[in-house]
């Protein structure tokens, strides 16, 4: 986390240390850290020469750590001016750009083509990284250029508190990792529903840039992608997606398998609430098998014991239930 001001893994875990003992000597450090002691020293030679640690004045064997807010500070400060200065010269670039007429009649700075994989790669990511507020995707089964494992800036946005909404098409469930990168992001606070049919990719930031693919530009088999800012599509396409969103299920499970519970005794288990949720969402049993990777009869048999557990006769029933208990997101 403090890489933009110089410090690297390690020289944060020291720093981080210090801060906790309030002052301890190099040997203290590397023990406690589990670290050998001239990498102990060497990270405290560095953070004494960026402000950040010093020998006590009272304890010379011992450093103490100086407080972030006065340390780091400046470079703070510096960054922010630096990232103030970038800002500045993409709008002067931007105007010179619509001057000199590169946007006929603006029309190419609302809608522009990118095409080719590493293009489509890299403006996908910016349009991730650039989100504020929210971003909204819809996924079927055929990449562009970006896979969902693939997808590595997902879990940066998400944790700076970026809003994160995704339809999935069925189909996208027979990908292998699907089942495992869904649990990460609804493990992350993502939102994520399953839909019979999703009329396209696509991926909005902040209702502000949206991202559509095309089929082909140029020769065949080349991937490319619209980019769109001009407001009528723009609501076009978020029209799209809150439609989608609509009329997708829910899908809800952890990675850590914490369940609600609404009164004592047998409750459902993980692997339950998988079952329910891809159920919900149209699977057969025996492609819920699959997916989970379980027996056909041990889904069916998992089936039984909670019409059992809820008392109903019937799958519907287990369905309202299941919502009914909080078992599945509504």
């Amino acid at each position: 986390m403090l890489e933009l001001f110089g410090l690297n893994e390690r020289a944060e875990h020291v720093y981080r240390a210090l801060l906790a003992l309030g002052a301890a000597t190099p040997g203290t450090l590397a023990e406690r850290l589990a670290l050998p002691l001239p990498l102990v020293q060497n990270a405290l030679a560095g953070l004494e020469s960026n402000g950040l640690a010093a020998v006590s004045a009272a304890l010379g064997d011992h450093y103490v750590a100086a407080p972030p807010t006065i340390a780091l500070a400046p470079a703070l400060s510096q960054r922010r001016h630096e990232l103030h200065e970038a800002e500045r010269a993409v709008e002067s670039l931007a105007d010179e750009y619509r001057r000199t007429g590169g946007a006929a009649n603006g029309v190419a700075d609302l809608v522009e083509v990118v095409s080719g994989v590493s293009a489509v790669r890299h403006r996908f990511e910016q349009i991730q990284l650039g989100a504020a507020e929210e971003l909204m995707a819809l996924v079927t089964d055929a990449p562009v250029a970006v896979r969902p494992e693939e997808n590595v800036v997902e879990s940066v946005v998400v944790a700076r508190g970026v809003t994160h909404r995704t339809v999935l098409s069925r189909d996208t469930l027979a990908e292998g990792q699907v089942m495992e990168q869904m649990a990460l992001a609804l493990g992350r606070g993502q939102q994520v529903r399953i839909a019979e049919t999703v009329p396209t990719k696509l991926i909005v930031a902040d209702r502000a840039l949206a991202m559509v693919p095309l089929r082909t530009l140029g020769s065949p088999g080349e991937p490319a992608a619209l980019l769109v800012r001009a407001p009528g599509l723009l609501e076009a396409l978020i029209g799209l997606f809150e439609l989608c969103w609509q009329q997708a299920v829910p899908v809800r499970f952890s990675s850590d398998g914490q369940l609600p519970v609404d009164d004592e005794g047998d409750q459902p288990d993980q692997t339950d609430l998988q079952i329910l949720s891809l159920l919900l969402a149209g699977l057969t049993d025996a492609s819920v098998a699959k997916q989970l990777d379980l027996g056909l009869r041990t889904v069916q048999r998992r089936v039984q014991r909670l019409m059992v557990l809820t008392g109903v006769t019937t799958r519907m029933q287990l369905g309202w239930q299941a919502y009914e208990k909080g078992w599945v997101a509504r």
